[in-house]
């Protein structure tokens, strides 16, 4: 039989080890407990980054970021007259059509008639574009040499395919377009002067050419090629662009719409504008008997 004290160490034993287990078991709860709140804190973070970060209504595709939107273009509706000459040109003139070998040219074409050219009446051309029909009207009085060019271009295709490339709707409103490589440095690998004075000004309804400033070479030469631009609203520009023609009321029309798209501000701030946001192309330029 055992002794008391035996009893009594054997009964110290378990009490010793009953507390170790309940130590055990307390630690085990404190860690269990811990683990518990890390996992209820993610899981919440998780579900408030969820909610926030997905639109329910128009499902994961659309994302919590909000386009932006493409400002208000201002087009005033009035139609300018078209400018006259302080004198008027003789019947026929001479042109220089200068080889442009500053770069390849964009196409190959031929270079103008530059002899005996018409500086009266007017021609009209069609632009089939993506966008819709434009069809402008060319002016042999103001700008004979730039006539001449952008029909002798119109006859070899030269504009088939072409992009419009540039588009300005603050300062100057108006449409850039005729360079094949869509840069905006193309050129049909000639040049020829500008046909301006100093009365001349700009308003919507204008067909002009765009050129590089004076030519480097001479700069009382200009550097006209083959782009050109379709004046939509407001132009504020000094006289050095010829206007060699108009677009009426159809086309501009369809320009305005294409304005009021947008451009994607990549030639901000200068020159200004970029390509427009609605793409246009001419598919065909042709020559309306």
């Amino acid at each position: 039989m055992p002794t008391n004290e035996q009893r009594r160490a054997a009964a110290k034993r378990k009490l010793e080890r009953q507390m170790v287990y309940r130590q055990e078991r307390a630690k085990k709860r404190r860690i269990i407990a811990v683990i518990s709140t890390v996992v209820v804190v993610a899981l919440v973070g998780a579900g408030v980054w969820f909610l926030s970060t997905h639109d329910f209504g128009n499902g994961d595709a659309a994302a919590s970021e909000t386009p932006t939107e493409t400002p208000k273009v201002e087009i005033p509706t009035e139609i300018k007259a078209m400018p006259k000459r302080p004198q008027a040109l003789p019947a026929k003139v001479s042109c220089d059509y200068r080889k442009d070998d500053s770069t390849p040219a964009a196409k190959q074409v031929n270079t103008p008639t530059a002899a005996d050219v018409p500086a009266t009446g007017t021609v009209a051309v069609t632009l089939k574009t993506n966008q819709g029909d434009l069809p402008i009207t060319l002016d042999r009085t103001l700008a004979p040499c730039a006539a001449n060019s952008f029909e002798s271009l119109v006859q070899q295709g030269y504009y088939n395919g072409t992009p419009c490339h540039r588009l300005s709707t603050k300062g100057l409103q108006m449409l850039q377009c005729g360079d094949p490589s869509g840069t905006g440095s193309g050129h049909p690998g000639y040049k020829f002067d500008n046909e301006v004075w100093p009365e001349l000004t700009y308003g919507r309804g204008y067909l002009a050419m765009a050129n590089a400033g004076p030519d480097k070479a001479d700069p009382a030469k200009g550097t006209n090629g083959s782009q050109f631009f379709i004046v939509y609203g407001d132009a504020q520009l000094s006289p050095d662009y010829s206007v060699f023609g108009s677009i009426g009321e159809a086309g501009l029309k369809i320009v305005d719409d294409i304005a009021r798209a947008g451009d994607d501000g990549s030639l901000d701030p200068s020159p200004g504008g970029g390509k427009p946001k609605k793409e246009v192309k001419i598919e065909t330029a042709t020559v309306v008997k």
